[in-house]
């Protein structure tokens, strides 16, 4: 069964369940209305709910397809939103989503492929009854609230692995691996940026715009929402600086580490021409060679070869080269 919970509240209480296609006569002061939660519905369970409480056919069907990012409709004196929820799934940045169906005396949250059922959330607001008397709206803003409350454990987890790459970059060569990894965290964050812009223009219009069902009263609730978001964007943003930064620096390590090498290399070449130069000359056969017939010829080229090698060592060591 996809229907998780529908109850009538009035008061700020939980009064009794009720089916999906049972009408009911609410008062009209919104503190009586019926919340209804489903998870990933039939198509025959929303078109029930569309003939109990009026929503609007195109309504149902964006909550029928869940491909759709954040947005904000209005049909006559009802309000049709879509949230994206976010989590990690195996390093990556799993997307599903929550459509509401809000009326002035109903709300009814459809969920697709969200890993955070609302069960926690509907006790919360029912252990806090004098905010719950509010309405509909203030339990429009807690699922908002509880959507993108959702987006921080996911994003400080993967702040903490970039961190961690960050440390390890100072210290040794990223491999293969961690340099997709790099790259593989980039898009996912951009990705994630696509869903974040249009959740803050949402949260927005709650904010700026007279829509029906939303009471001034709820607005700055709604303004706590927009916080977070933009909360959440600047940690994005900020994560994906760093990992450009961590990539950059990478490079510019491995440079300098590569440059060090052949400098290393390139003093140990000019050493080591000294000993094969001459040796090089000797092994000629001319027959007039420099102390070719002293008797001591053959230790004076090497204490030659030796005094040069030497030499030639001394300066590349002051010159930071070896």
């Amino acid at each position: 069964m996809t229907v998780v919970a529908a109850y009538l509240y009035r008061n700020g209480k939980r009064i009794r369940e009720v089916a999906i296609d049972e009408k009911v006569d609410c008062a009209h002061d919104k503190s009586e209305f019926i919340w209804v939660g489903i998870a990933d519905p039939l198509e025959s369970e929303l078109r029930t709910l569309q003939e109990t409480y009026g929503l609007h056919p195109l309504a149902v069907e964006d909550a029928l397809k869940a491909d759709q990012l954040p947005k904000v409709d209005i049909y006559g004196d009802q309000l049709f939103v879509i949230a994206r929820t976010a989590h990690l799934e195996k390093d990556e940045i799993a997307y599903g989503e929550t459509a509401i169906f809000v009326g002035h005396s109903h709300i009814i949250s459809v969920r697709h492929g969200s890993a955070r059922a609302h069960t926690e959330l509907r006790s919360q607001l029912e252990a806090a009854p004098t905010l719950l008397v509010h309405g509909v709206d203030y339990v429009l803003h807690a699922i908002l609230d509880f959507i993108v409350d959702g987006y921080l454990p996911m994003v400080e987890t993967i702040e903490e692995e970039v961190l961690a790459m960050e440390r390890r970059a100072v210290d040794n060569f990223l491999g293969r691996e961690e340099i997709n990894r790099i790259f593989s965290l980039r898009r996912e964050l951009m990705r994630f940026q696509r869903v974040l812009v249009p959740m803050g223009e949402v949260a927005g219009k709650f904010v700026r715009m007279e829509l029906p069902c939303i009471d001034a009263e709820a607005k700055p609730y709604f303004n706590d929402v927009l916080d977070h978001v933009r909360r959440v964007q600047t940690m994005v943003d900020d994560l994906r600086e760093v990992l450009t930064s961590v990539f950059e620096f990478s490079n510019l390590l491995e440079q300098q580490r590569t440059g060090a090498i052949t400098r290393q290399l390139a003093a140990w070449a000019a050493i080591l021409a000294v000993p094969t130069a001459i040796a090089g000359i000797y092994g000629m056969n001319f027959e007039h060679m420099p102390e070719l017939k002293t008797t001591y010829g053959y230790f004076i080229v090497l204490a030659v070869i030796a005094m040069i090698c030497a030499a030639l060592f001394i300066r590349f060591k002051r010159m930071k080269w070896l």
